[in-house]
C-alpha cells in the first residue's frame, strides 16, 4: 500500500501549529508574521488582569486604617546642652480644635481647589490624576504628584513622608479606606486641624492666629485663599520669607476658588492679596541666650547657599521630625559669659560702660572645634545680631601673631632684631595722603633694637611693621586665612604693610579659630556646636567636624606660642597670670580705640573677647549700627585690649580651668646666639638625639636610658606622694637636643609635698637656653633680662638673685644676659644717647600696641 508524501512546507507547518510560541508566523506578511496572535494578547490581558485583582485582594485584605490617624506625627526637635538638659525645642505644636461647621464654608473650600478639586466626589483617590502624573513623569517632566487631599491626610498624619512605590499603593488602599468609613466633612476637618502650615504651627486656627492675629472663623476668601496657597511648601512660600511667591499661590487659589464656585462673582471682583503678620524672628522661648544658640543650631544644621552640606534640607525637617539635637556648650561656661558681661553694665563690677558697649566671647576646644561658650549680645528677642558670628570689627594687634609665624616660616627667629624706635619712617612707602609711611608704638615709646620675642611681649608695633614689611604682607595674609580667618570679598585682608596692625575687620569666631589652631600645634579645626543630631529611635544622623586639618609646623607654632607667652609674662596681658598655669595670647586694640580684644589660650581651651562700641544701638526701634571709640569706664581711662578684656578674659578662664588639668606649652628651643666664639668642627656637626619622656618610670632605669643617648643627667627632689624614685617630670621631653645636654630628672620624695626653700643655682657663662633649664630644674622660674657686656651675645653673665642665694620654690629668678659689646655712641644722638635707643629694655606698665598711631591710614593704629 503506497502512501502520499506529506509536503515539507506542511510539515513545518503543522510543527508550528503544535508549538505555543510559533514565531514567525507562517502565511503572513513580512509584519504581522511578528505580531501576537490574538490568543496571546488576551491570554496575558487575562492572566495579568487576574494576578493585579489577586495582589489587590491581597494587600486589600492586610492592609487596614491605622488607629489615631488624626494624630499628629510631626514632633518637636528638643536642644540640649552638652551636659544633657535640655536648653529649647523648634516648633513647638501650636495647635487648636475647630469645627468644620464653625468656619465659613469657603474656608475649607479653598484648601479643597487649591489641593483637590475633586475631593466632595472621588473616592479617596483620584485615578485620572495618577494616570496624569504617570504620564508627565514618564515623559521626562517635572515630577508630578497625584495625591489627594484624603491620601495626603493619610500621609502626613501616619506614614510619614512616602515617594516609594510600595509605599504609595499602600496610601491609595488606606485612603480607599477611609473614605469609605469616614464622612468628607470628617476627612476634611481633620485635615484642617493638623496640617502643618509654618512658623510652628499645626491646624488652621493656629495658623490664623499667627498670619492674620484672628480666629479661622473670621477668615476672608482671601486670608483662606493664601493660607490654602502656600501648603505644600509653607516655611519657602511663607509671605514674610518669599512675598512674590506667595501671591501667585494666593492668585491660584482664589481663582480656583471662583472657578469652582466657592464664591460669588462679587467677593472675587473684591479679593485681593491679604495683609498678613510679619514673621517673627523669636518667641519669648528664644529669650536670652538661648535664642542665640538655637539660631546657631539651625544654621550648622540646615542646608542653604552658606551651608550646601547642611545635613537637614530644611527648616521644616528641623521642625518637624522629632530630632534630638546635642550641642557642646557648656551650660555653666554660658552662664560665666552672660556674669562676665553683666560687670559691664547690670553688675557695674568694674564700672558701668556706655550703654551702647557690647562684648563678644568666644571659647572653643582647640583639638576639636567644638564651641564651649558663644556670647553675642544680652538677649536674642531684643537683639538677634550676633556680635560673635555675625558681625565685624578691626583686629588690632591680634594679628601680629600671623605676621611673625609668616616670618618663622621663612626661616626668621625669635632672636632676630629689629627697630623699635617710634617713629619708624618708611620713605618708599606711601599713606593715602602721599606721605611716606610713619607707624609709631603707643604712647610714642623707644624700644631700641628689640628682638622679636619682646617686640611680641610689649607689642612693639614699628618693629613688626619693619618685620613684615622685609618679609611681605602678603604672607601676614596667606598666615591668617590659613589659620582660619574666612577669605571674605565683603571683608578682605590687604597686603598692605599696616595689614600687621590689624586694619583688617573680622569675626570674633574666627579670631577663636586662628588662635585655636596655633594652641593645636598648627592643625586647624571648624567651630561648631551641634555635636550629635539623633532620630527618634535613636540613629545618629549627623556629628559635629571634628577633624583636624595641618597647616603649620610644630616648630613655627611652638615659637609662636613662647613669643605670646611673653604678653602675659611681661607685657600687657599680665592680668591672666591670675590663672597661676601657662597662658598665651595677645592683646590687641583698632584706631581710635575702637576695638578692644584679649585673644588667649591654655593647651586645652582658646577663649577670644571682644569690645567694641556701637554708635546707634535703639533696640525698641531695631537699629544698631557704626562704631564709636569705646568710652572708659571704671579704672580704665582708655579702653584698651590690657584694660577690661584681659579682666573680662581671666575672669572666664577661671571659671572654664577649674578641675582642669595644668597642661605646659611645649618648650620652645631658642636658637644659637647671633655672634660667639668660633666653634670647632665638632660644635659644627654635632650629633642630636630626641629626649624621651620618662615620666613614671624609676630614676635608676631613666638614668641608664638618658646615658645611653649621651645625655647628662641631673636630679632634682619634688615632694609627691608618689612613690619614692618616680620621675615625675623629664625637661625637655620629645624635644631634639645635641648630644651632652644635661635633662633634669624630677624625682618623687615620696613624701606630701611641704613648702621648701631652694638655692639658686650657679649659671654663670651658661648659654641662656641651659641656664633656662637649671632654672626650671631647681623649680624656679627664669625671667630674662638683656645687658651689654664683653661677653658672647646669649651667655649668662649674672642673675638676680644672685648665685647661692635661698629663696622659695616657684620664685622668679632673672638671668641677666649678654647682649654682646655696646655700639659706639651716635653724635646725632638717635643711639645710645638720652636713654632713646639701646638701654635695656623697659617693663612697661601700659606699653600695649592699643592707641598707637599710624598716620594717614585709616584703619588701625595699633
Amino acid at each position: 500500500m503506497s502512501t502520499t508524501p506529506v509536503p515539507h512546507d506542511e510539515r513545518l507547518d503543522v510543527a508550528r501549529r503544535r508549538r505555543f510560541w510559533n514565531y514567525p508566523r507562517p502565511r503572513k506578511g513580512p509584519v504581522q508574521r511578528w505580531l501576537p496572535s490574538w490568543r496571546i494578547v488576551v491570554g496575558t490581558l487575562l492572566t495579568g488582569t487576574a494576578l493585579g485583582a489577586g495582589l489587590f485582594v491581597a494587600a486589600w485584605s492586610t492592609t487596614t486604617i491605622p488607629d489615631g490617624l488624626d494624630d499628629v506625627q510631626y514632633q518637636a526637635t528638643t536642644v540640649y546642652w552638652a551636659n544633657g538638659k535640655e536648653m529649647g525645642t523648634f516648633a513647638e505644636q501650636k495647635r487648636e480644635i475647630v469645627q468644620l461647621a464653625d468656619l465659613p464654608a469657603y474656608v475649607g473650600n479653598a484648601v479643597v481647589a487649591s489641593e483637590d478639586e475633586t475631593f466632595w466626589t472621588n473616592k479617596g483617590v483620584d485615578p485620572k490624576g495618577i494616570v496624569r502624573a504617570a504620564y508627565n513623569n514618564l515623559k521626562g517632566g517635572g515630577r508630578q504628584g497625584a495625591s489627594t487631599l484624603t491620601q495626603q491626610y493619610v500621609e502626613r498624619y501616619y506614614l510619614n513622608t512616602t515617594t516609594s512605590y510600595a509605599g504609595k499603593a499602600r496610601e491609595a488602599i488606606i485612603a480607599l479606606k477611609v473614605a469609605q468609613s469616614q464622612p468628607k466633612e470628617e476627612v476634611l476637618a481633620n485635615y484642617l486641624n493638623t496640617i502643618y502650615w509654618g512658623r510652628g504651627t499645626y491646624g488652621i486656627q493656629a495658623a490664623s492666629q499667627e498670619y492674620f492675629n484672628k480666629d479661622a472663623k473670621d477668615l476672608t476668601p482671601s486670608e483662606a485663599a493664601m493660607l490654602s496657597g502656600i501648603i505644600p511648601s509653607p516655611v519657602n512660600w511663607d509671605p514674610s520669607v518669599n512675598p512674590d511667591q506667595a501671591k501667585i499661590r494666593w492668585q491660584r487659589s482664589i481663582d480656583r476658588m471662583h472657578e469652582q464656585g466657592y464664591i460669588t462673582d462679587d467677593e472675587y471682583a473684591k479679593a485681593e492679596f491679604p495683609k498678613f503678620q510679619k514673621k517673627k524672628e523669636a518667641t519669648n522661648t528664644q529669650g536670652g541666650q538661648k535664642g542665640y544658640l538655637l539660631a546657631q543650631v539651625k544654621k550648622e544644621l540646615v542646608r542653604s547657599e552658606s551651608n550646601p552640606d547642611g545635613p537637614l534640607e530644611s527648616e521644616q525637617e528641623l521642625e518637624t521630625r522629632g530630632l534630638k539635637i546635642t550641642t557642646t556648650i557648656d551650660q555653666k561656661l554660658q552662664k560665666t559669659a552672660v556674669e562676665v558681661e553683666k560687670s559691664l553694665h547690670e553688675d557695674g563690677t568694674y564700672g558701668k560702660a556706655n550703654k551702647n558697649v557690647r562684648m563678644s566671647l568666644v571659647s572653643m576646644d582647640p583639638q576639636t572645634g567644638a564651641v564651649k561658650a558663644l556670647y553675642g549680645g544680652p538677649d536674642y528677642v531684643k537683639q538677634s545680631l550676633n556680635t560673635a558670628t555675625q558681625d565685624v570689627v578691626q583686629a588690632g594687634s591680634t594679628f601680629k601673631p600671623f605676621t611673625l609665624m609668616a616670618a618663622l616660616e621663612n626661616d626668621y627667629t625669635l632672636e632676630d632684631t629689629f627697630d623699635g624706635n617710634s617713629p619708624h619712617v618708611f620713605p618708599d612707602i606711601k599713606d593715602d595722603e602721599g606721605k611716606p609711611w610713619s607707624p609709631a608704638n603707643f604712647g610714642l615709646e623707644d624700644f631700641g633694637q628689640i628682638d622679636l620675642a619682646d617686640a611680641t611681649a610689649h607689642s612693639v608695633n614699628t618693629a613688626y611693621a619693619e618685620l613684615n614689611v622685609e618679609n611681605g604682607p602678603e604672607k601676614t595674609v596667606d598666615v591668617a586665612h590659613r589659620a582660619g580667618i574666612r577669605d571674605s570679598e565683603s571683608y578682605p585682608i590687604d597686603a598692605v604693610p599696616s595689614n600687621v596692625l590689624g586694619t583688617a575687620s573680622i569675626y570674633p569666631i574666627d579670631l577663636a579659630r586662628a588662635y585655636s589652631t596655633i594652641a593645636a600645634g598648627g592643625y586647624r579645626t571648624k567651630p561648631h556646636i551641634v555635636a550629635k543630631v539623633e532620630t527618634l529611635d535613636g540613629t545618629t544622623l549627623y556629628e559635629g567636624p571634628t577633624e583636624q586639618e595641618k597647616e603649620f609646623d610644630a616648630d613655627v607654632t611652638t615659637a609662636a606660642t613662647y613669643a605670646m607667652t611673653k604678653v602675659v609674662e611681661e607685657g600687657s596681658g599680665d592680668t591672666a597670670q591670675e590663672l597661676g598655669r601657662p597662658v598665651a595670647g595677645k592683646t590687641g586694640t583698632s584706631q581710635n580705640n575702637r576695638s578692644a580684644w584679649f585673644a588667649g589660650f591654655v593647651p586645652q581651651l582658646t577663649t577670644v573677647v571682644g569690645l567694641r562700641q556701637y554708635q546707634t544701638l535703639d533696640l525698641e526701634a531695631g537699629k544698631i549700627s557704626g562704631q564709636d571709640e569705646i568710652d572708659g569706664f571704671g579704672e580704665w581711662s582708655e579702653i584698651t585690649g590690657g584694660s577690661w578684656p584681659v579682666r573680662a578674659w581671666t575672669d572666664f578662664m577661671q571659671v572654664a580651668t577649674e578641675g582642669m588639668d595644668v597642661e605646659e606649652f611645649p618648650e620652645y628651643v631658642p636658637s644659637q646666639p647671633t655672634f660667639s666664639p668660633s666653634p670647632t668642627p665638632s660644635e659644627t656637626e654635632e650629633e642630636k638625639v630626641t629626649v624621651p619622656d620618662l615620666t613614671g618610670q624609676d630614676v635608676a632605669k631613666a638614668t641608664r636610658e638618658l646615658e645611653k643617648l649621651q645625655l647628662v643627667v641631673r636630679t632634682q627632689a619634688q615632694n609627691s606622694d608618689e612613690r619614692k624614685g618616680t620621675v615625675l617630670q623629664t625637661s625637655g621631653a620629645g624635644q631634639e637636643v645635641p648630644v651632652g645636654t644635661t635633662v633634669t630628672l624630677v624625682v618623687s620624695t615620696g613624701q606630701p609635698d611641704q613648702p621648701e626653700q631652694v638655692v639658686v643655682p650657679n649659671v654663670v657663662g651658661q648659654p641662656r637656653t641651659t641656664a633656662e633649664q637649671m632654672i626650671y630644674g631647681d623649680a624656679l622660674q627664669p625671667k630674662v633680662r638683656e645687658e651689654f657686656s664683653d661677653q658672647p651675645v646669649g651667655v649668662v653673665i649674672g642673675t638676680d638673685p644672685g648665685q647661692g642665694s635661698s629663696v622659695d620654690q616657684g620664685s622668679t629668678v632673672t638671668l641677666i644676659v649678654s647682649k654682646g659689646p655696646e655700639p659706639g655712641n651716635d653724635d646725632n644722638g638717635n643711639g645710645n644717647g638720652g636713654g632713646n635707643g639701646n638701654s635695656p629694655t623697659p617693663d612697661p606698665t601700659a606699653t600695649e600696641d592699643e592707641g598707637g598711631f599710624l598716620d594717614g591710614i585709616d584703619g588701625a593704629d595699633d
